[in-house]
């Protein structure tokens, strides 16, 4: 009997598979015969479906015959095809005007939208527009493409400078939600806390994303909290990984700058294989080897670093080693840095309706960049007893190195059942970074010091889970329902007893163990989302999100948005109105710790309390919560000709209680507070994290595309304001000893840190076999503010950088690439220090570093040899 049963249990199984069919086919353009790629095909009325490869190829099971497929590609006609049997299909759409981009998903919870259709603003980035700009790394190629986005190389900033903060629409890396395939993305290790933009904020490290790995970016530029949930203040980016199975690629490349140093070389490997007969399994390695520039200024040539060492040699330049060592020693520019990274994408079709799908990988990268070097005359020889006896002392230049690894991974099920598209998901994803002080000594420890320190590091982690359910009702409603659990733990790692005990290790004394913490938290969330086609002409839809956290409450957000299109498809009016959150971040919460820096003309230890410390609660400071925001958009998109597409978007974000890194607050006076905590705590100064300002933010965002046979054209520009609404939030305490929480340097940094105008203009023609492009990217002004005297801020003028790219096909399978970034050699104008130390630290930098518009390396020439095989 049991055999009998299992007999039958087998024959229908396995009658169940006979039913199924694989389609094969392929799609060409009936205008010119050309093979389309992504060309979206689906079994009618379900979401079952495939596109086509870069041979217009595709490949679909369905679970029996006849059926009907959907054929639709922008640009082209839509055809429903009736399929009888599975012979090869050759399908020819025909060329229509209904918009110029390609379908994008960010934004949609159910069908696909486009740059005309959807009704708030889309960039779909495809890798072909991110290699227009000669650069090897994600954020740089956005930074130089994408106007709304910004990321530049920082330096002289500990650990930020092995990270880089990156944001949308200068809101700071805080507000901007990053998916990898639609998940999230978890934020790295370090949160920013030195003297550079975004500044007190927590990102996702923009750097452990290979671009090799990559599809596609679509940039959705709006408020989207009540679909994605915490962060989605700015906009969303969703990076789509490769799936591509019929070709392998090798990428070789490497550069050097005009001055000869920033050497850099690497090579990027993606290749595919299909699995089964609708599965498949993309593959990415990468290895980049980055090394440093130096473009220091010339310190003591305005006489303002001696006060801070009580030499007059200094000031008078009489110093012997200032004569021997004009340049101080310094290095002010890239870091040395290494990266590996592996990453995969892959699905697995189960049955017509069901599949499996998992995508990841590990980034592995180091770091080496430099503190200020620690002269004779700052660090006496007494002091160093480990240099080689005989020779003459010479100070030293203790270095900051890192440890990097980030790790993400997801793996998931996707499946339609009685008419429900759903998808449960579980995301793991982590970010570490390892801090080692090289070549200084621990005063306090005379001859007995060490000269490399582990000085401690930083761990972040979340898991989540993901449920997401989607149906159409009525045949109009669009209606989407879903879940988010999320765990997140943040851990900060003391170093070793050398590093922090005394006064620490020179430049970066470790972290100590009251900074030690493991915290954990969770969230759970759940979300509606209703969107309809009310006509031919008009969608509108709707959404909320309720939020619980375990460590600050609840939060409830909504988004509704609307668009109309015209009869012929050409144009649309759109506008969109959300409320949207941030919650505080752990490392926002619970980081403290002792950093080294100048601060008044004076070399001093500076604290930062955690926001659970009871420090903080004596100065009258609140515990963290939630940012809240208000979105509003409204723009048009068009296609006035074939070949021509446009989009302009007008917003505004309000934003309040938004958590900032207070200014650094000093007191010698032992009668105040403030007086009191510092002499407790040994240090000279404090700060910690507060919801401390409102701002305002206004902008308008231009997109404009022209596609002419062999001749592409792309426009883009962004023009924003920024301002602080309204009274800084300073707590009694501190106002009644008359302390400015958030000073006028640090309020420069929401307002005009970044550029508030940048324009990309840029074009490639074929000649076939050569191509060549030309992009040229308009950074506009920023300003940096005193902290107190605004005779002494200083405005740095717009420049315009030109990247000149051009690519020649040696045969079907080589190509070689010579790019040139920077193409005018064009550097940001020279710090006027107005009679400042503090500005440029007493002449050692000569470019703003506080302020920033695109690095100062000058003109890099990069090659790269390309094989696709």
């Amino acid at each position: 009997m049991k055999n009998f049963i299992i007999l039958f249990f087998l024959i229908i199984v396995s009658s169940s598979f006979a039913q199924e069919k694989v389609i094969k086919g392929k799609v060409t353009s009936y205008e010119t015969g050309e093979e389309l790629i992504g060309v979206n095909i689906l079994v009618k009325n379900t979401a079952i479906g495939t596109a086509t490869d870069e041979h217009g190829l595709f490949r679909l099971v369905v679970k029996k015959l006849p059926t009907t497929l959907v054929f639709s590609s922008i640009g082209y006609q839509r055809q429903n095809i009736s399929i009888k049997d599975d012979s090869f299909l050759n399908i020819a759409l025909r060329e229509d005007v209904y918009s110029s981009e390609d379908v994008v998903v960010v934004g949609s919870r159910f069908i696909p939208r486009t740059s005309i259709t959807s009704s708030v603003p889309i960039d779909n980035i495809k890798l072909k527009d991110l290699y227009l700009a000669p650069q090897v790394t994600l954020d740089k190629m956005l930074h130089y493409t994408v106007p709304s986005f910004n990321s530049t190389q920082q330096t002289i900033s500990d650990a930020t400078a092995h990270f880089d903060p990156a944001d949308l629409r200068q809101m700071g890396p805080a507000r901007t939600l990053v998916l990898i395939n639609g998940k999230r993305k978890n934020q790295s290790a370090l949160v920013y806390i030195n003297d550079t933009p975004g500044k007190g904020d927590v990102g996702v490290d923009m750097k452990s994303i290979p671009v090799s790995a990559i599809k596609r970016i679509e940039i959705l530029r709006d408020g989207a909290s009540a679909q994605y949930g915490s962060d989605a203040i700015a906009g969303v980016m969703n990076i789509i990984l490769n799936d591509e199975t019929e070709k392998t690629s090798i990428n070789t490349f490497s550069g050097v700058t005009q001055e000869g140093d920033g050497f850099q070389y690497g090579m990027n490997l993606n290749s595919g294989v299909e699995i089964g007969e609708t599965g498949f399994l993309n593959l990415s390695f990468g290895y980049e080897d980055q090394q440093e520039t130096n473009r220091a200024g010339v310190p003591g040539a305005d006489g303002l670093f001696g006060p801070i060492f009580g030499d007059q040699s200094l000031i008078e330049g009489t110093n012997p080693w200032i004569q021997a060592h004009p340049d101080l020693g310094m290095h002010v520019g890239l870091p040395n840095m290494t990266t590996a990274n592996v990453y995969y994408n892959s699905e697995i079709g189960l049955d017509e309706d069901s599949k499996l799908y998992s995508f990841g990988g590990l980034v592995y990268r180091t770091g080496l960049s430099y503190a200020l070097y620690r002269a004779p005359y700052w660090i006496p020889d007494n002091y160093f007893l480990h240099h080689d006896p005989g020779t003459t002392y010479d100070g030293f230049q203790p270095t900051f190195e890192t440890d990097i690894f980030d790790a993400q991974w997801t793996t998931g099920f996707k499946s339609n059942k009685f008419g429900w598209d759903y998808d449960i998901s579980y995301t793991f994803g982590s970010n570490a970074v390892d801090y080692n002080i090289g070549n200084t000594l621990n005063l306090d420890m005379g001859a007995s010091s060490p000269t490399d320190f582990f000085a401690g590091g930083y761990k972040f982690a979340n898991n989540i889970i993901n449920f997401d359910a989607s149906k159409l009702l009525f045949d109009k409603l669009f209606f989407s329902v879903g879940a988010e659990f999320r765990r997140e733990n943040f851990i900060a790692v003391q170093g070793e007893e050398a590093s922090y005990i005394g006064g620490g290790a020179q430049s970066f004394p470790g972290l100590q163990p009251q900074n030690a913490v493991d915290a954990k938290r969770t969230n759970v969330g759940a979300y509606i989302d209703l969107s309809s086609d009310i006509t031919n002409n008009l969608f509108f839809g709707a959404a909320a999100r309720y939020e619980k956290y375990s460590d600050f409450g609840t939060n409830l957000t909504y988004k509704a948005s609307a668009r109309f299109k015209t009869n012929d498809g050409r144009y649309s009016i759109r506008g969109s109105i959300s409320s949207g959150f941030r919650a505080p971040s752990l490392h926002q919460i619970y980081l403290s710790n002792i950093q080294t820096l100048v601060s008044g003309g004076t070399i001093s230890n500076q604290g930062t309390f955690n926001n659970n410390s009871p420090v903080l609660r004596k100065l009258g400071v609140n515990k963290l919560k939630e940012e809240n925001s208000t979105n509003i958009s409204i723009g048009t998109a068009g296609r006035p000709t074939d070949n021509l597409f446009f989009s302009i978007d007008f917003y505004q974000i309000n934003l309040d209680d938004r958590i900032v890194y207070s200014s650094s607050i000093a007191s010698s006076d032992t009668n105040t507070t403030v007086g009191r905590i510092l002499a407790d705590n040994n240090i000279t100064s404090l700060k910690f994290f507060i919801n401390a300002v409102n701002t305002k933010t206004q902008g308008v965002d231009i997109v404009a595309n022209y596609d002419l046979d062999k001749l592409r054209l792309h426009a883009a520009a962004t023009f924003s304001k920024h301002s602080i609404e309204g009274k800084i939030n300073t707590p009694s305490v501190l106002a009644a000893d008359g302390i400015d929480i958030f000073d006028r340097k640090e309020q420069s940094r929401i307002i005009s840190a970044r550029p508030r105008t940048k324009i990309v203009l840029g074009g490639t023609y074929d000649f076939d076999p050569v191509s060549v492009g030309l992009l040229g990217t308009y950074f506009g002004e920023v300003t940096w503010q005193h902290a107190s005297d605004p005779a002494k801020d200083q405005t740095f003028s717009a420049k315009i950088i030109f990247d000149l790219n051009a690519s020649i096909k040696l045969s079907k399978e080589i190509s070689l690439h010579l790019m040139v970034n920077n193409l005018l050699d064009t550097y940001p104008d020279v710090i006027d220090t107005k009679g400042d130390f503090v500005t440029d630290l007493g002449g050692r930098f000569k470019y703003p570093w506080e302020v920033n518009q695109f690095g100062f390396n000058g003109r890099v020439f990069l090659a790269s040899l390309n094989f696709n095989f």
